[in-house]
């Protein structure tokens, strides 16, 4: 049974978190608990790796940003106070190009791309409920990674503040964030597969 259901509060806060047990690992999503998952199973894990390998090799030479889970991100500014934040999250990978945006805490406001990966647990959370929470509160690029089909769905923010899918990502080739021009990641070391051609190529050599 999750906090929420034990306490039957209407709203929490950010304020509420910060009072959470240690070993209750949670989210809250305009102002409902969600409980969550174990630990991810290694697949996951070796996915996040990855991919944060990929950013944080790139970013090295630039002023960006990328934390990785546990990281939390509270929507809001920095003028709320706790008992106002009512959404607090906690991203599979954040990327932050705004330094004023980060403090002991975590992140203070909209990280500019985000990366999920699905789980059979998270998978309502993430394309419904994180989906509408990123875009009301205006992240630039939301990535979800499906990491049983080996595909990565790119949502952007269109001038209307709306997210479109902009591209279906495989292992066959890579994918550039619109946020960064000159930098693509290798989709097919994500998932830890080797491209056909690279295959054929070595056996060429060989």
């Amino acid at each position: 049974m999750s906090l929420a259901k034990k306490r039957k509060k209407d709203t929490y806060t950010y304020a509420d978190y910060l009072k959470f047990p240690k070993d209750f690992k949670s989210e809250i999503i305009d102002g409902v608990v969600y409980d969550m998952a174990p630990a991810p199973l290694r697949k996951h894990q070796d996915i996040s790796g990855e991919i944060f390998r990929q950013i944080a090799n790139f970013l090295s030479k630039e002023n960006c940003k990328v934390y990785s889970a546990p990281f939390d991100v509270r929507f809001g500014e920095k003028k709320d106070e706790n008992f106002e934040i009512k959404n607090v999250v906690q991203p599979d990978l954040s990327i932050i190009c705004d330094e004023d945006k980060l403090d002991e805490k975590g992140c203070i406001g909209a990280p500019d791309w985000i990366i999920e990966i699905l789980s059979p647990s998270t998978t309502k959370i993430d394309l419904q409920d994180k989906f509408d929470l990123y875009e009301k509160f205006g992240v630039k690029e939301y990535w979800i990674v499906e990491p049983v089909e080996q595909f990565i769905l790119v949502f952007t923010l269109n001038e209307k503040g709306k997210y479109e899918n902009t591209a279906r990502l495989t292992t066959d080739k890579n994918g550039k964030p619109t946020i960064f021009t000159d930098f693509e990641i290798n989709i097919a070391e994500v998932f830890g597969v080797e491209r056909e051609e690279e295959s054929e190529d070595s056996d060429n050599d060989s």
